[in-house]
């Protein structure tokens, strides 16, 4: 569960690959590998984040990309290709399904400028004369009809491929107040039939020949059709904090706090401002240069420059997040640079996200409709987290010095094992009062009902070589809680051990014990000592206890040796106070078992004690 949830949209960052991308003229459109095309120059934490990992990604130019790469980082938390369902490839469309809304009509478009009534009712109602009316390029319309403007006091109405109509003045003839009233009142009369997405003020400034626009446009946007995530989280006490063209995309509806933005740059700085306060909600940030800029500007130099600026943002945004916080950075629609168009392009879209309940690497494949990241953000904000009521209650055993199977995972992890000789276990370990059963991931559900809540149960995940992934280590753990089981042993990441992976055996710890604590369990973590030099068994101690473990054991069992008394002395003396030992492995008598115990150890992994 998150507090706080950073949705950064690339604007018009596409993937490529959308399966109706003919039907909107732009089949084999893909942005993403027309920015890739111009430099082999790494995107060292977008592609941590996992943006040359998604699937799909088949274009040549991408391969040549990643060819060219001394080297790829591992994904840190979960990504996706996300396909468009609404009729539409334009921002208003492409936010308002981000926020929920799937539109089955796509908004009007006018390739052949505004109709007469149109115009006559836009005159009618601003009490003005315009000029152009045409598609049009926002810098060349004003080069074109910036000095007859001027002379005549006309405004400039120009539109483009997507859903909007601007309305361009100089800021010396029209004041800005005057110039936003004006389109104020053309959003009243662009409805019905003609309700574009956007009604866009385009002020610029200059002399003839010489025009440039300002930083003071502001767009006028259609208000959704029905409530979108951001009503739903203001109406339930959240904070809803815009940056960028966010506040005019949903005519500043469900949204606590604006800022707008003159840029990529300020909206980046704007981002990590805000991630240095306090709330408790979304902050949803749009950085429209991509799209501004460069992708209808046909630049692919600048929009990899823009990429690069963003990716090294992104170093000092993932320094910020805290443990409760949740980055998702995405796009709502394409802008291939690359093509003869400069017009958006449908595209599907990145998912990255990293951060609360996300923090495992994780392929989530293709998604349909960008409504999903609606359901991601309310779900990480607004659901809750329930502990499972085990029986007996998790972490209650005390040992009783005078009966040496209280301290004892009575354990049946054979692999010919059947529900006959769980049974037996556990009626063996009630009558002999053990901390535990120790047993297959597959009889859980079975053994808690055999128990009946007389024993507790435990079961092992990554048995017993360790080297399944930590997505899959995490699910086993937390199905295993879901299913009964009070304590979780897992076995580390030999394999990443011996590489020197340190790093990535603390994260995956740390992430499985998370899970299991979430759940009410306890996690043991087996460390095959065997297999480990004295270096590595210190240094795993340090790591266990770092990544809030309950528990640090000795072996599976099925290594080459057990667990030995210098190897518990050894744990004991390196393992933070609140980490308890478990000796496991080759302890046949009473008398081995006392032996671990005045080492240091708490629990006794045995299969054959007590019989």
């Amino acid at each position: 569960m998150a507090k706080r949830v950073f949705l950064i949209v690339l604007d018009s960052f596409g993937i490529g690959g959308a399966p109706d991308a003919a039907k909107f003229g732009d089949a084999g459109s893909n942005t993403l590998a027309a920015v890739l095309s111009y430099s082999n120059d790494a995107f060292p934490n977008l592609a941590k984040m996992g943006l040359l990992a998604i699937d799909g990604e088949d274009d040549p130019r991408i391969k040549a990309y990643k060819d060219a790469q001394d080297f790829i980082p591992s994904p840190i938390g979960s990504y996706a290709r996300v396909r468009e369902v609404s009729a539409g490839k334009d921002s208003t469309i492409g936010h308002w399904e981000i926020a929920g809304i799937i539109s089955d009509k796509a908004q009007p478009t006018y390739p052949d400028g505004f109709p007469e009534e149109v115009m006559h009712a836009l005159e009618k109602a601003t009490g003005k004369e315009f000029l152009c009316n045409k598609p049009y390029s926002g810098t060349d319309v004003i080069r074109d009809y910036g000095e007859e403007h001027m002379k005549t006091g006309k405004l400039i109405i120009y539109t483009s491929a997507d859903s909007v109509l601007q309305i361009a003045a100089h800021e010396e003839i029209v004041p800005l107040e005057e110039l936003y009233d004006v389109c104020k009142k053309a959003r009243e009369v662009m409805s019905g039939d003609h309700a574009v997405g956007r009604v866009i003020a385009r002020p610029f400034v200059g002399e003839p020949g010489s025009f440039t626009r300002t930083a003071n446009r502001h767009d006028f946007s259609l208000a959704a059709s029905s409530s979108t995530m951001l009503d739903l989280l203001k109406s339930e006490g959240y904070d809803v904090i815009s940056v960028g063209k966010i506040y005019d995309l949903f005519a500043g509806r469900g949204l606590t706090e604006s800022n707008p933005t003159k840029g990529n740059t300020d909206g980046i700085n704007k981002t990590l401002e805000i991630m240095d306060r306090d709330f408790n909600g979304l902050c949803f940030i749009n950085l429209v240069d991509f799209d501004m800029k460069y992708g209808h500007r046909n630049d692919i130099e600048g929009y990899n420059t823009a990429m690069h600026e963003f990716d090294d943002a992104l170093a000092a945004i993932l320094s910020k997040l805290k443990d409760d916080d949740l980055l998702i950075i995405t796009a709502d629609h394409g802008c291939d640079p690359s093509t003869a168009s400069t017009d958006h392009s449908r595209e599907c879209i990145p998912l990255l996200i990293y951060g609360a309940g996300y923090r495992t690497p994780c392929n989530m494949g293709e998604l349909t409709g960008f409504n999903n990241i609606a359901g991601i953000v309310l779900s990480s904000l607004m659901s809750r987290t329930y502990e499972h009521d085990f029986a007996p209650a998790a972490n209650t055993n005390v040992p009783d010095p005078e009966n040496i199977m209280s301290y004892v995972d009575l354990t049946n992890l054979k692999t010919v094992a059947t529900e006959d000789d769980i049974k037996e276990l556990i009626e063996r370990a009630v009558s002999l009062k053990t901390a535990s059963v120790c047993i297959q991931p597959c009889f859980v559900k079975d053994a808690v009902r055999f128990s009946g809540g007389r024993v507790a149960v435990c079961t092992v995940i990554g048995f017993p070589n360790g080297y399944s992934t930590t997505a899959t280590k995490v699910f086993e753990a937390s199905e295993a809680c879901d299913n009964g089981a009070s304590e979780i042993d897992m076995v580390i990441n030999i394999n990443f051990v011996k590489s020197g992976r340190f790093d990535e055996v603390y994260e995956e710890i740390k992430l499985i014990a998370e899970a299991v604590h979430a759940k009410g369990a306890i996690l043991k973590v087996i460390i095959e000592t065997c297999d480990l030099t004295e270096d590595e068994k210190v240094r795993l101690c340090r790591i266990v206890s770092d990544a809030k473990a309950d528990f640090i054991k000795t072996s599976t069992g099925f290594g080459s040796a057990g667990a030995k008394a210098e190897d518990i002395a050894l744990m004991k003396k390196n393992v933070a106070p609140g980490v308890r030992i478990k000796a496991a492995g080759g302890i046949r008598t009473e008398e081995a078992a006392r032996e671990m115990i005045a080492n240091g150890a708490n629990r006794i992994g045995a299969s054959r004690l007590g019989n």
